[in-house]
């Protein structure tokens, strides 16, 4: 299956969401054998820095797009498995301010890729973009910790893996059985499971966090994997957090 049968091309382009908003689509990459497509998110702050949550693949024609929206200035690491590409964006940008979800810096893949953590993410936004943008840790056991966001200008709430909203037809026939089962096909995609069994073991924290993000009653939903929502972002997230939240 090719790549673009995968990911929602065009690859590795801004995408304008809403403004001051934009998407940058990429992968595929693999994890546990399926291809998954992968989504970064940029948010301009009223100062003009540029935010960019789960930085994919870097290209210099990205590059390029990137600087004539503003100057690239905070990378979000959000939680432990993306931070794959923070090398190369540290070295493209080394004014920027590598931003680690808790827990990230002890990971030992981590320390062997020589990845620069500068400033970990707490349960309140720092001052560099308090009150634009808000945030929540969402815990999990053995040490998973996801931050997720809120843009309060557009009422978009950006997540991480905690939903994984992957469409059958993008996938390779014989791995749509096991994403049926792993609860992560769209239009009900959800965390999949082992990542739910992991949120569990924290539920009453979890669950706290979770009802957080329901309460802002985001427009649209951006995630890193799969079909985003783009309207009715309130009612397809409490559908997507039922298993938590109830």
């Amino acid at each position: 299956m090719s790549a673009d049968r995968v990911t929602y091309p065009p690859l590795d382009v801004l995408k304008p969401v809403v403004d001051d908003v934009w998407i940058v689509d990429s992968g595929p990459l693999s994890a546990f054998g399926v291809p998954l497509p992968v989504r970064m998110t940029v948010i301009r702050l009223s100062d003009g820095d540029l935010w960019l949550h789960s930085p994919t693949r870097l290209t210099e024609d990205l590059a390029q797009a990137l600087d004539g929206l503003g100057r690239v200035r905070h990378l979000v690491a959000p939680n432990l498995a993306h931070w794959t590409f923070a090398a190369d964006w540290q070295s493209r940008y080394p004014g920027a301010v590598t931003w680690a979800a808790p827990g990230m810096r002890e990971r030992v893949q981590v320390r062997r890729r020589g990845i620069r953590l500068d400033r970990d993410l707490d349960q309140s936004a720092p001052g560099e973009w308090a009150g634009e943008i808000e945030q929540v840790i969402l815990p999990g056991a053995s040490g998973f910790r996801e931050v997720d966001f809120f843009h309060v200008g557009s009422r978009t709430l950006v997540l991480t893996d905690l939903v994984v909203n992957l469409e059958a037809e993008k996938l390779p026939m014989l791995l749509r059985p096991a994403a049926w089962l792993a609860g992560i096909v769209a239009p009900n995609g959800k965390a999949p499971i082992y990542l739910r069994l992991i949120i569990r073991a924290k539920r009453e924290k979890a669950a706290e966090a979770a009802n957080k993000l329901l309460s802002w009653a985001p427009e649209r939903v951006v995630f890193s994997h799969g079909r985003w929502f783009e309207r009715d972002g309130a009612v397809a997230l409490r559908r997507s957090l039922h298993w938590l939240v109830g």
